[in-house]
């Protein structure tokens, strides 16, 4: 009987995940219930870690789901977790779930978007959100991050854009930090090349018509809006419509645990609104 002969890539592999996670070998020893000195052979190519504990160390590591399948090739081993697309039958009960959840969240903006920011799934407070979105951005597959910051997406009626395009490239840039995805790479250097369209002066303060049985305000760009400030606690995204402002603040969820590939790179983004005016506009004015 022949032993396979010590893995040379695994290792490196795991030492660059472990840097990244910035923790000493003893510390992940400790956590994967192990030794500084395994790990240190691990990481060298002296030693080929198990099945068990090339997982213990993704785990130990928050290495994403994708890259635990990489790292137990690697090690010559199968993938752990599988790849199922979306709209395979195993999926039905999923796709069902988050089709209810994006309901209920109505009136306000949520949508389901996978691990290169493609939507797969929204509910009809988002469609309000795209009046004047170029065709051609809407065309299938369609990309969250195209739709946001492209000059012909909703870019134009962002009033904030340059803050809030600071924050959608940070987001990317720390996901990219985690995932060794080309693809995302690609995205993010086509979004970040995109010229910001430059706004009328006057767009620093805009009226806001009241909602229903309201009194009227304004929103500035303080963050004020019908003489309240909105979204003191996160940064929001002011977004022009119907010729008023609307603001909001986004609240992304994803799976616990998950054990497949495509499940564990969905993320559920939820757009709430920041102010009363707000809440109050999308309440009478949902789509049918």
């Amino acid at each position: 009987m022949t032993t396979a002969p010590p893995d040379t890539e695994v290792g490196p592999l795991l030492r660059e995940w472990r840097e990244r996670r910035r923790i000493s070998q003893l510390e992940l020893a400790l956590r994967a219930d192990s030794s500084a000195r395994h790990i240190s052979f691990v990481e060298t190519g002296r030693s080929r870690p198990s099945e068990d504990m090339v997982l213990r160390l993704a785990e130990a590591l928050d290495v994403p789901v994708r890259e635990r399948n990489a790292l137990l090739v690697m090690a010559g081993y199968a993938p752990r977790y599988a790849q199922t697309p979306l709209d395979a039958p195993a999926m039905s009960a999923l796709r069902e779930s988050l089709d209810r959840l994006l309901t209920a969240y109505e009136p306000y903006p949520a949508l389901v978007v996978d691990g290169v920011y493609g939507v797969v799934a929204a509910n009809r407070g988002i469609a309000l959100l795209l009046e004047g979105v170029a065709e051609r951005l809407l065309v299938p597959p369609v990309n969250a991050m195209r739709l946001t910051l492209h000059p012909e997406g909703l870019a134009p009626r962002i009033v904030n854009l340059p803050e809030w395009r600071a924050d959608l490239l940070a987001q990317m840039e720390r996901q990219i930090a985690l995932v060794r995805s080309p693809a995302l790479r690609e995205l993010y250097e086509e979004v970040a090349a995109y010229p910001v369209p430059e706004r009328p002066a006057d767009t620093d303060r805009t009226d806001v018509p009241a909602g229903p049985g309201g009194s009227g305000g304004s929103a500035s760009a303080d963050g004020r809006a019908g003489g309240e400030r909105a979204a003191a606690f996160a940064l929001p995204m002011r977004l022009e419509h119907g010729g008023r402002v609307l603001s909001f603040v986004s609240s992304i969820a994803t799976f616990n645990t998950p054990m497949d590939v495509t499940v564990a790179e969905l993320a559920i983004e939820t757009f709430l609104p920041a102010d009363r005016e707000t809440a109050a506009y999308l309440h009478a004015h949902l789509p049918p």
